[in-house]
């Protein structure tokens, strides 16, 4: 095979013998080939991204860290801080469409209007939407005596008479005023049962489709109150409506097997109720029937009631938060700053728990 003569020079320039030349004609070993580089493979600009992903963290704000933070010393908050921090985050996220939450026990005296107003207020406070606390008794609840009311005394008959008005195109937001009462602080509206002394209407399950689809329109989240009676037509539809179930407790036993009962008997009913009831979250109080005459002897009776029944319900439902006892809560109506700063954050707790649900 004839040899390929080397390249030459051009005129005036002395040839440079290669390294690997040189190298090889004084060892005598055969000249080696060297491999060309691959082409550097030009990347594309969507695998990349300028943008800073993570965030600076926010300097203590709260306890001693807080204090040494205003002076100017940048702390870490602690973890109990960045608990607080993470609760907030949940109960402030917006979900695409609207979330319905059903509040449950078939015994009365649960707390479950406290409780309804609680996740409604702090849902409300921290922006996770326009919140509706709706009184789902089939016949007269007692939401409306806890909360505001608003200059009129329309109920939930009155929002399904002008269902059609309400869900046509030309109705707006600030028409609900007229059936909806405002709570200034805490910025959520009440959906007031019928309060008709001499009425005897019991709501439909109709009529809570009705409500919800107008409801639904209007408002991100809603907080349904509840009867005892869980064969009710109102109640069975409340929680085909439902995409979260709470189920409230006090420090009595009585309360907490009607709990259970409770969410024995929607999982007896069907995939979406158990689902709910697998899905629950048990909101235990420190609290009974004293109410505000409850000694410090029964407190303390109370506090470990309440431990003995949350651990009872943990093995059973998502998740069990435990709310202590305070007197805000007893009577009168009630609001989120009227409550100590340990309930707070315990109800805080509460609406994230329910939010991990959405």
């Amino acid at each position: 095979m004839p040899s390929v003569p080397a390249a030459q020079p051009a005129p005036g320039q002395r040839a440079i013998p290669s390294r690997t030349s040189e190298g090889a004609a004084r060892s005598g070993a055969p000249e080696a080939s060297i491999p060309a580089a691959p082409p550097a493979r030009r990347r594309d600009l969507r695998e990349t991204s300028f943008l800073v992903t993570c965030s600076a963290q926010q300097p203590a704000t709260k306890g001693w860290r807080g204090v040494l933070s205003r002076m100017g010393l940048r702390i870490e908050p602690s973890r109990e801080e960045l608990a607080e921090r993470e609760d907030v985050r949940m109960v402030s996220q917006h979900w695409p469409g609207p979330r319905t939450v059903a509040v449950v026990n078939r015994k009365g005296g649960a707390n479950k209007t406290p409780t309804v107003v609680m996740l409604s207020a702090i849902l409300a406070r921290y922006g996770g939407g326009p919140v509706l606390a709706w009184d789902n008794n089939e016949s007269q609840g007692t939401l409306g005596w806890r909360t505001e009311q608003g200059p009129h005394n329309s109920s939930v008959l009155d929002l399904v008479d002008s269902s059609g008005k309400l869900l046509s195109p030309e109705s707006n937001a600030a028409d609900l005023a007229h059936y909806v009462h405002h709570q200034a602080a805490d910025k959520f509206d009440v959906l007031r049962s019928d309060e008709d002394d001499e009425g005897d209407h019991e709501v439909t399950a109709e009529e809570v489709d009705i409500a919800h689809r107008v409801a639904s329109k209007y408002y991100r989240l809603i907080v349904m109150d509840s009867g005892n009676t869980s064969r009710s037509a109102n109640w069975r539809r409340m929680i085909d409506h439902s995409n979260q179930l709470v189920v409230p407790v006090t420090a009595m036993e009585d309360r907490a097997e009607a709990a259970r009962l409770t969410l024995q008997t929607l999982e007896s009913r069907g995939e979406h109720e158990a689902k709910l009831a697998r899905n629950a979250v048990v909101v235990v109080s420190e609290s009974t029937d004293a109410g505000r005459g409850m000694t410090g002897e029964a407190r303390k009776r109370a506090k470990i009631e309440a431990e003995r029944i949350e651990e009872g319900f943990r093995p059973f439902v998502r998740e069990v938060v435990r709310i202590p006892y305070d007197p805000a809560l007893v009577n009168g109506l009630i609001r989120y700053a009227m409550l100590q700063p340990a309930t707070q954050r315990a109800w805080l707790r509460a609406a994230a728990a329910v939010a991990k649900g959405f």
